[in-house]
């Protein structure tokens, strides 16, 4: 990433990562309703929170938000299957046939104690950007238009969640999130690879273009 483009995008993403409790309270939200700091809190407080964003943003369209059906933690190849397709190794996914979202709980969690909680907080809500485009019927020509929208999606979702005041920001945070972004990047800008998720560049200006812009540039 240029120096340019990335001083932009670090601009934009002046973020998100403590939750606010309901009695007005501060914690992080790496911290779970017992008060522990855990990755499993983190992945919790990223679920829920999505999802009532999602909820709200449905219900100001008129439309009706469906929560997924199941939320499933698995360890290596051992995953629910999608269809024809076996769940592999170092992945997350959402599967429109069941309607849910699975992850490599190990490989989370080792993006999470080697990159930081951003990786969650991008892991998951782009997760849940394919759930909602699955809801939506949305058509796409090349996969990675569906990627980049899932991540475009995913920084919407920070920052209504940081707008209205459900997350706030923690110094580092816009820096674990470009790197999660950047890990997740192609090698090359090959858009017509089945299997193309967008550039580290172009999948952080998306998120960025959600992010500031909000769900509907997406």
């Amino acid at each position: 990433m240029t120096p340019v483009a990335r001083a932009l995008v670090a601009a934009v993403l002046t973020l998100v990562l403590v939750a606010v409790s309901g009695c007005g309270a501060v914690r992080r939200s790496s911290t779970d309703r017992a008060g522990d700091d855990t990755f499993e809190g983190d992945v919790r407080t990223a679920r829920t929170l999505t999802e009532q964003f999602w909820r709200a943003q449905f219900e100001e369209s008129g439309r009706i938000y469906r929560p997924i059906a199941d939320f499933i933690p698995y360890s290596g190849r051992f995953g629910p299957s999608c269809g024809d397709e076996p769940a592999v190794p170092n992945n997350a996914f959402y599967c429109p046939i069941g309607h849910f979202i699975a992850f490599d709980q190990d490989w989370l969690e080792s993006l999470w104690s080697e990159m930081g909680d951003g990786s969650v907080y991008v892991i998951i809500p782009h997760e849940f950007g394919h759930a909602v485009q699955a809801q939506l019927r949305t058509g796409f020509e090349l996969n990675v238009q569906m990627e980049l929208q899932a991540d475009c999606y995913a920084g919407a979702t920070l920052a209504g969640l940081v707008n209205s005041g459900a997350l706030a920001a923690e110094e580092g945070d816009e820096e674990e999130l470009l790197l999660s972004l950047a890990a997740a990047g192609d090698p090359t800008d090959d858009w017509l690879d089945p299997s193309a998720h967008g550039t580290a560049e172009q999948r952080q200006a998306s998120f960025a273009t959600g992010y500031q812009e909000g769900v509907g540039a997406c």
